[in-house]
């Protein structure tokens, strides 16, 4: 059995692995961490994008000022370019007051942007100019605003297929990636299962202050057998779950949901394909 009171070997507060993806992804962060050049991080949903723009910061000679975290996909079109940019009272109807738009409140830190890929043209025009000049104007201003800032911004789309779909600008997508980083999905990277679960159990066992549980060998197993479509967000959802629902202090196989054990049945009968065809 593997208990969440195994060794840890994290090398790092915030990333949990030590798979030679991990640690190249570790071994770039340090390296530009202390510079101003532009990231780009890219990966599917759940692999700790964000993770990695807060470690950036966190490292950086910018850790004392903000870090300003923006969701682009989650901010309707109307609302994005005064979000990010801000507005002056009257520009717009229902403008009742001057709005601080985010770039202004990350003046002398990080701006994460987050989502990029779903942000429309019309406002990738006016990033594209901030990140050339790192300037802009309110909406309802004539007055150019300047700031010093880091940008890192993140997608979970391919910004390639985006930019032969005129979906992206081309000129953006290279002010962007000057330092690119691509996170990998957790079934590129099953050795750090074990680690990310003892985590995992640990952190939910501190909030529900319960005692300390574990995964049979057996259930460990399927875990890492499985794909993880959801990446680690979606390990992390069945540990909690787990957590909550489950009294025993060992977790089995029948502990977990039907369609891991589906995956499991798949695994058994595809050796037992390949065990036939080999006699």
């Amino acid at each position: 059995m593997i208990s969440h009171a195994g060794k840890k070997d994290f090398r790092s507060e915030v990333f949990i692995g030590n798979s030679p993806e991990i640690l190249n992804i570790l071994n770039i962060i340090n390296k530009v961490a202390d510079e101003d050049a532009t990231i780009l991080i890219t990966g599917e949903s759940g692999t700790g994008k964000e993770i990695v723009a807060k470690e950036v910061h966190k490292k950086s000679r910018r850790r004392t000022e903000p870090l300003i975290t923006v969701n682009c996909g989650a901010i309707p079109f109307e609302l994005l370019e005064s979000e990010l940019f801000g507005h002056e009272r009257g520009a717009f109807t229902g403008a009742h007051r001057e709005r601080i738009g985010r770039f202004e409140l990350a003046d002398n830190g990080t701006i994460f942007l987050d989502e990029i890929g779903d942000v429309r043209p019309e406002i990738q025009v006016k990033l594209l100019r901030v990140l050339q000049k790192h300037s802009f104007e309110r909406i309802g201003s004539t007055q150019t605003i300047t700031v010093n800032i880091r940008i890192i911004a993140a997608t979970n789309k391919n910004l390639d297929h985006s930019i032969a779909e005129g979906k992206f600008r081309e000129d953006l997508f290279y002010r962007l990636s000057v330092i690119p980083i691509k996170m990998p999905p957790l079934r590129d990277r099953k050795s750090d299962i074990p680690l990310l679960v003892n985590h995992f159990l640990e952190k939910f066992q501190a909030i529900r202050k319960t005692k300390e549980k574990e995964f049979s060998n057996e259930a460990l197993d399927v875990l890492i057998q499985y794909d993880w479509p959801g990446n680690i967000r979606e390990l992390e959802n069945l540990i909690e779950r787990l957590s909550v629902l489950v009294d025993k202090r060992v977790f089995d196989v029948s502990d977990l949901p039907e369609n891991f054990l589906q995956k499991k049945q798949e695994g058994f009968e595809k050796s037992a394909a390949r065990l036939k065809k080999d006699i």
